[in-house]
């Protein structure tokens, strides 16, 4: 089901940090139209702790109108209360979304058992497939292989992870552990090929905001077995890749690099900031290096 690249949307705002729907529906059309399998709006390039419930709502029921079946929606509806994630979630499958992604909890430090109490009562409110999502680095915590397995032996719609802890040998040992038809999909753009020599099926991407033909072409050439292809097309991007990780924290790049590609105009809800004008010169040499079409 999570073959491909899915790309983990901004969330565009007015002048007013209001959605912009017209310029989500606009990038939306540009992931479809250029081969991504699949959109995953309200993660964290989306800024989902700065939206409120309704609006959080609103995003993905947007999200799942516009796409109109041309590809997955994988809503993003974790969170570090179990009753607000399965609220969250329950709402994505009320709007029709395809699939949720499950986000380790932040902040309150759960132990494994609690870990895998959470993601557990998430799995039996709902009847969406659910995608973890282990990302250490933003979490403190990570979702440990072992209760990644005891997850997918006791949930049956327990199916993926979004593995995002930087690490190749945590895809060795998930696949190791993990049934066959458990999808494992890169969290980081710069580590798809890596993490698909070692049996990823995918990457959900947030280069892909700005360059989707280009990761939906990466991620097909490894899948097809053109492992050459994939690799020179790694290298030719992979100063963007490393750039976008080291300028700012994401989505501060992203969103900026979409400013100057004209998608959308930038803006960050507190306490995300723009970054500075020296960072913004720096992203755009990145970006003209990298041939991607600058209009501001």
């Amino acid at each position: 089901m999570f073959a491909g690249v899915h790309t983990a949307l901004v969330t565009p705002f007015l002048e007013d940090f209001t959605l912009d729907a017209d310029a989500f529906r606009a990038i939306i059309d540009d992931q479809l139209d250029n081969g991504v399998a699949g959109i995953v709006p309200c993660g964290t390039t989306g800024e989902s702790p700065t939206l409120t419930h309704e609006e959080h709502v609103r995003v993905i029921q947007l999200a799942v109108r516009h796409t109109a079946g041309r590809g997955i929606v994988i809503a993003g509806t974790g969170s570090n209360s179990t009753t607000e994630a399965i609220n969250l979630t329950q709402a994505a499958e009320l709007a029709g979304a395809d699939a949720s992604l499950q986000v380790a909890p932040y902040y309150n430090k759960p132990s494994q058992d609690g870990l895998y109490r959470h993601f557990r009562a998430i799995a039996q409110s709902t009847e969406l497939p659910i995608m973890l999502y282990s990302i250490p680095g933003r979490c403190v915590i990570e979702i440990e292989v072992d209760t990644v397995a005891r997850l997918a032996e006791d949930c049956s719609n327990i199916v993926a992870i979004k593995e995002a802890g930087g690490r190749t040998e945590r895809v060795t040992a998930l696949r190791a552990k993990l049934p066959d038809d458990f999808q494992i999909l890169s969290g980081d753009d710069g580590l798809t090929v890596p993490f698909m020599k070692e049996g990823a099926c995918g990457v959900v991407s947030v280069t892909s905001n700005i360059l989707p033909k280009v990761m939906a072409d990466l991620v097909s050439a490894m899948a097809d077995g053109n492992t050459a292809d994939a690799e020179s097309l790694h290298a030719q991007y992979e100063p963007l890749f490393n750039g976008m990780l080291g300028i700012d924290v994401n989505p501060v790049p992203i969103k900026a690099a979409l400013a100057l590609a004209g998608k959308c105009n930038g803006r960050l809800r507190l306490p995300l900031c723009e970054m500075a004008e020296e960072k913004v010169a720096d992203l755009r040499k990145i970006l003209e290096s990298a041939g991607v079409e600058l209009s501001n």
